[in-house]
């Protein structure tokens, strides 16, 4: 019998394939093209991992991670980050009540399923750090008191890389707690000419209102609890293995790939494999989540830097030396 035929028959996708087909088509009503932005996300929240978001103003990265938590049916919460934002303003703060004569803890926007961070790098090293705990750990400590983040906790996060005028370069640290970065893109000439006519068609109207949720948070954290459970041969973690350890030894590389990233490459491309209908990774798979698990972890040296060399261009040379599992 065929091994991809053994496979199959190990794990039902039914139902996380018909959720993952009727996200797409929710999300659909509303943003036109950007299949691979829409397919990443998928990818990520069944990974159970953060996402940050680049891409220049008015190319739907803030609609599209509204979209994407409306087709969830769970806590909502929405951050506009800015230079004079508190960590108090993203965690909550004690107050004092005089009635009890204690200290209570108000919970600030953090404490929600999903957190949508727009401009996440408008604000200071100080609020960026308030970050660093939850996004890690799902919990925060205030006043020595732990409160653990409810289930499914995601971060999503959006950020501009043209600008530069009152923001703040993210910490490495806090990068690498994000599974993906997704770069949105211009649409294409008929991509455009659709959204026009979309919108000309609607008369303006607010489509967001169309997106009905598809999954509640109990399907969720069981698809998330499948896509562990799918198989990944010796050969593709060998493979993943190498791939970062030669980012680490590659002379164009400043800073290369740590051990979380290769866990992210393997539990992306788990999710990846499942949302194609298939309980088994393959190389593709593997290949399609190296870039957005690494574009934002990896760090060129300055002479590449000032050659105009791309991470990019590395990940590929790194990809072409070495041999494809067979």
């Amino acid at each position: 019998m065929n091994e991809n035929n053994i496979f199959q028959q190990r794990i039902d996708l039914t139902e996380l394939n018909l959720a993952a087909a009727n996200i797409r088509n929710e999300i659909s009503q509303v943003i036109v093209g950007q299949n691979k932005m829409i397919e990443h996300f998928l990818v990520a929240i069944l990974a159970n991992g953060h996402i940050l978001i680049e891409g220049v103003p008015g190319v739907a990265k803030t609609l599209t991670a509204k979209l994407m938590a409306k087709t969830l049916s769970v806590n909502f919460s929405r951050i506009q980050f800015t230079p004079d934002l508190m960590p108090s303003d993203v965690l909550g703060t004690s107050v004092f009540h005089l009635s009890k004569s204690e200290f209570e803890f108000n919970k600030g926007p953090i404490f929600s399923n999903i957190v949508l961070i727009d401009e996440i790098n408008r604000s200071p090293a100080k609020t960026q750090a308030a970050l660093f705990e939850v996004m890690e750990e799902r919990q925060i400590t205030v006043d020595g008191k732990t409160y653990v983040m409810e289930k499914p906790f995601l971060v999503f996060a959006t950020q501009n890389p043209i600008e530069h005028e009152g923001t703040y370069r993210l910490p490495e640290a806090q990068l690498d707690r994000f599974l993906f970065k997704i770069v949105v893109k211009y649409p294409s000439v008929e991509e455009e000419i659709q959204i026009l006519t979309n919108y000309h068609e609607n008369k303006g109207a607010k489509e967001i209102d169309k997106v009905k949720p598809i999954l509640s948070a109990a399907e969720l954290l069981k698809f998330q609890e499948l896509v562990k459970t799918i198989h990944i041969d010796e050969n593709l973690r060998k493979y993943i293995a190498q791939f970062t350890t030669k980012t680490r030894t590659n002379p164009a590389i400043y800073l290369g790939a740590s051990p979380r990233a290769s866990l992210a490459i393997m539990t992306t491309a788990k999710a990846f494999a499942a949302i194609q209908g298939r309980d088994f990774v393959n190389v593709d798979d593997i290949r399609e989540m190296i870039l957005p698990v690494l574009r934002h972890r990896i760090l060129l040296t300055p002479e590449k830097e000032m050659e105009g060399v791309t991470i990019e261009e590395i990940i590929k040379q790194i990809l072409f030396s070495i041999e494809i599992p067979r």
